[in-house]
């Protein structure tokens, strides 16, 4: 014969909301850590507005051009004499694509003067970087 004691043997339970509480805060901290990630680091330019602005996750080439009008590829000072070259041979064959970012104060010629430069080495895969305009 069983005596009962006044307390009957009890089930343990594994309790749902704390875990799901865990889960939704991971869920937060992750997305919020994919939002303030940076795509393209580079040199600070102010860049101009456009409608359409995307950016491609290709491998491709950065020529930027700062408010002196001062020319940078892939981050590095350069010239405007012998750019061409350069951007081939950092190609190295392949079909890279050239973004040419430019400050909104930098002059317009000179911008005009690398693109023809490019496209007289052959080079048509070139696109200028702007900011996207929110709505």
């Amino acid at each position: 014969m069983r005596l009962s004691s006044g307390y009957e043997a009890k089930k343990a339970r594994v309790e749902m909301l704390p875990l799901i509480d865990v889960v939704f805060l991971l869920l937060v901290f992750f997305i919020y850590a994919m939002v303030s990630m940076v795509v393209h680091r580079g040199l600070k330019v102010e860049l101009p507005s456009a409608g359409s602005a995307t950016m491609e996750k290709n491998d491709y080439i950065s020529i930027s051009i700062n408010a002196e009008n001062q020319l940078y590829l892939n981050s590095e000072p350069t010239v405007i004499e012998g750019l061409a070259e350069q951007v081939l041979k950092l190609r190295g064959g392949e079909t890279k694509p050239v973004f040419i970012e430019g400050d909104t104060k930098a002059d317009l010629g000179l911008a005009i003067e690398l693109l023809d430069d490019l496209k007289g080495a052959g080079i048509e895969e070139v696109s200028f970087s702007c900011k996207q305009e929110k709505p």
